[in-house]
């Protein structure tokens, strides 16, 4: 399965869940989400992330933790993923440290989420950096990643509200923010 995503800062949060729920976008209730990402050993920045495995592993209300590989493919918001549910996260970290991984960042953030047919919507509010839009397409053909990224773009735009678009992931952006 492949993830092909757009991302956006919000300029007004009221704003953005009024148009959601006006395009029919149901949000749920937010979730806390504790993510600690990990990039491979050695890896830098300026070694591109297309081509190169991430992972994550996330913490989530009521003590659910989730493991994810994510290897992004034309661009860091397609990715091919897996993911699946772990009992322990502290043995967990221990054994992606001992598949050769680094961790770099941890991202806190408040999850709503919703769904604009097959489209999955994201209203994060991400400690440190501010409050974004994600749509998440989970696709399992060959589509082009930029056609689909450009369709999500265009939907995101006619939403009227205030986006600034970011092709930046998330441990990306805290990275920038912590230095």
């Amino acid at each position: 399965m492949r993830e092909i995503e757009t991302k956006y800062r919000v300029a007004d949060l009221e704003e953005l869940v009024a148009a959601l729920t006006t395009a029919g976008v149901e949000l749920g209730d937010p979730v806390f989400q504790d993510d600690q990402a990990y990039a491979p050993a050695g890896w830098r920045p300026t070694m591109g992330r297309v081509g190169h495995t991430f992972v994550r592993l996330r913490g989530l209300d009521g003590g659910v933790h989730v493991f994810t590989t994510k290897t992004p493919l034309s661009n860091a918001m397609e990715c091919a993923e897996y993911e699946t549910t772990v009992v322990d996260r502290e043995q967990m970290h221990g054994a992606i440290l001992a598949m050769g991984f680094e961790p770099t960042v941890r991202i806190v953030k408040h999850r709503r989420a919703g769904r604009a047919g097959r489209v999955g919507v994201c209203v994060d509010l991400v400690e440190g950096l501010g409050v974004f839009l994600e749509l998440e397409l989970v696709v399992d053909d060959d589509r082009d990643a930029l056609v689909v990224q450009a369709e999500l773009d265009a939907w995101a735009r006619g939403l009227g509200v205030g986006l600034e678009r970011t092709t930046s992931t998330y441990d990306a952006l805290v990275g920038v923010a912590s230095v």
